[in-house]
């Protein structure tokens, strides 16, 4: 398989459902922080500010989202409903997404990745 050069060519790849479902994560993403840079990575599409901040991609029958173990660590709790592993979890195709939950762990991650920056720069 190819790698995508783009988001939108990395999405247009799936069933139209899964599209829809691709379409809100990374509006959610892009919501939550607004000065991150897209890109893809490791043939996903990946969102950078002061390092890698999530990950999400496309599966059969899920979405997958990475937001690194620090976000999944501190989300256990609310994402306890929801297959996981040490820095992903899965969001099944069949079910709404967990927008704000999302929203939350990427704003986590923004914070994360500045206060990282700053302690670089000290």
């Amino acid at each position: 398989m190819k790698k995508p050069t783009s988001v939108d060519e990395y999405i247009s790849w799936f069933p139209a459902s899964t599209q829809k479902l691709l379409q809100q994560m990374r509006a959610t993403i892009k919501k939550a922080a607004p000065n991150a840079e897209e890109v893809i990575s490791y043939a996903m599409p990946a969102y950078k500010q002061n390092g890698i901040l999530v990950y999400f991609a496309g599966y059969e029958k899920h979405i997958g989202f990475y937001p690194t173990g620090r976000g999944i660590e501190e989300f256990k709790s609310e994402l306890s409903g929801y297959k996981s592993g040490k820095g992903s979890v899965q969001f099944p195709i069949d079910e709404p997404l967990p927008l704000k939950l999302i929203e939350t762990i990427v704003k986590f991650r923004v914070l994360e990745n500045s206060e990282k920056q700053k302690i670089k720069m000290n």
